[in-house]
């Protein structure tokens, strides 16, 4: 238990010096940083968050419909699949698969650094490494997951591949699946919410991750347990956090 505290001191100590450090100072040469982070953590990721989001949607169809048409109402299988995909599955989803593709590439990334003593060389030739190696990558985080899950989410991913199946092999009317989604969703009462939810996940993915890394053994085991740890306490703080989330946005709490 005193470990535990003792590694939640040191995190939140960590997160006050990574915040500070997000002061603007030499902006152009963070800009070009910044840059090649967003390309590193998002824009890789984007293949692995468009395929999936096909194939959650192609599922949520065909497990929609078959729950909907005992009841007669398979034409609202728009507004199942818009509003879960919207609400909840676009925003966790995304987070977990780039809280396990980039969160788990950063931490090693940093971890290496820490190994290889890159980061020590650092502060020897007094550069702050917070400013110069994490800053980038938090505010890349911070960019790249809401913008994945608004592509997930919004651009219609989940929906094409619910649509593939719910009206293109199972039968439901094309109109009254656009239609009833259209009208069920609302951009500020689900859309909004969903980014606001990915915006907390990819603050704490963005926290643990250059933790981990940071803080990790310098050995290669050191590094793969960092790499581990990110992905399992990421994993827990999404899903955690979305039922909290959904509580207060959703639940009327």
């Amino acid at each position: 238990m005193t470990s535990f505290f003792a590694h939640f001191g040191r995190s939140f100590i960590f997160l006050l010096q990574l915040l500070a450090a997000l002061v603007p100072a030499t902006a152009k040469f963070r800009l070009r940083l910044l840059t090649q982070q967003i390309w590193s953590v998002g824009n890789q990721s984007l293949v692995i968050i468009v395929v999936s989001g096909i194939f959650v949607g192609m599922v949520l169809a065909l497990q929609g419909y078959r729950t909907l048409v005992t009841f007669g109402a398979e034409e609202s299988l728009g507004v199942v699949v818009g509003l879960s995909i919207v609400r909840e599955l676009g925003p966790v989803l995304t987070g977990l698969l780039f809280a396990g593709r980039a969160g788990s590439a950063l931490a090693a990334e940093i971890g290496l650094m820490r190994a290889t003593e890159q980061i020590d060389g650092l502060e020897l030739m007094a550069v702050d490494p917070v400013r110069r190696l994490l800053v980038p990558r938090f505010l890349a985080v911070l960019i790249s997951l809401p913008l994945l899950t608004a592509i997930f989410s919004c651009m219609a991913i989940g929906a094409a591949g619910a649509h593939l199946i719910g009206v293109d092999l199972l039968g439901v009317d094309s109109g009254a699946y656009w239609s009833q989604m259209k009208a069920a969703v609302d951009f500020e009462g689900d859309v909004l919410n969903g980014i606001i939810k990915s915006a907390v996940f990819a603050f704490g993915v963005g926290w643990i991750a250059l933790y981990q890394g940071y803080y990790a053994a310098p050995t290669s085991e050191g590094v793969g347990r960092a790499t581990t740890r990110t992905v399992v306490i990421s994993s827990l703080f999404i899903l955690g956090s979305n039922f909290v989330l959904t509580a207060l946005l959703f639940g009327g709490v």
